[in-house]
């Protein structure tokens, strides 16, 4: 059940990965439509490989580089991926549950068609996330920086930014249910105003928000 967090909107389920200890992983490159079970991956440079398809379950990827890593309709599940770093790392159409994403240094990752469940982004910075038409559920944003990610047509359903700096994020045709702002560093919202119905801001929010709330409306603001 998803707990019911002050002023009535429903707070997120966060994920409760609890790992045995994982095995090595040593077997090369990741394979399309590969199955990854209780295995750990330790720095190694995975960039331009590809997992299409593939499957993690119970899984930790520590430090690992995913520049232009092919993970596209992989299914990421009971799994901790720390310190990660890359640019264009593709995880469209993927799922994500239950999983704890910590300290990462993202760049254009693809997750548009993806879906987000009990996942919690914790520290680091990701620029350019592509998230449209992506559908997050019980998912926490906290301690980490957000520039620019597109949530054009994505629909967001009990998730929560934490001592978060959101920087002109794209809400354009996002439907957004039990989102909860207040507790965010900050907030710019660059596109999509109008969709912000389904949130729930702080009074100083709303103070920061209203010159761009004004110029949606086209109300002239004279003193």
């Amino acid at each position: 059940m998803a707990r019911r967090a002050a002023g009535g909107v429903k707070g997120a389920r966060r994920p409760e990965v609890r790992l045995p200890s994982p095995e090595p992983f040593g077997g090369g490159g990741l394979e399309p439509d590969g199955d990854y079970d209780g295995l750990g991956f330790d720095g190694l440079d995975l960039g331009g490989q590809d997992g299409s398809g593939a499957r993690f379950m119970d899984c930790v990827l520590t430090g690992c580089a995913l520049d232009e890593t092919r993970l596209r309709h992989a299914r990421l599940l009971d799994s901790v991926l720390s310190g990660v770093r890359g640019v264009g790392t593709d995880l469209a159409e993927a799922t994500l549950r239950d999983v704890e994403l910590t300290d990462a240094r993202l760049g254009g990752p693809q997750l548009h068609g993806a879906v987000l469940e009990r996942v919690l982004v914790r520290g680091g910075k990701i620029d350019f996330a592509n998230l449209r038409t992506a559908r997050l559920r019980d998912v926490v944003f906290e301690g980490c920086v957000l520039v620019e990610p597109d949530f054009g047509g994505a629909r967001l359903e009990r998730v929560e930014f934490v001592d978060c700096v959101l920087k002109g994020a794209d809400l354009h045709a996002a439907t957004l249910v039990d989102v909860d702002l207040r507790r965010a560093a900050s907030v710019e919202i660059s596109s999509g105003l109008d969709r912000l119905s389904g949130a729930v801001i702080s009074p100083a929010q709303l103070l920061d928000l209203a010159p761009a709330l004004a110029a949606q409306w086209g109300i002239r603001v004279e003193g």
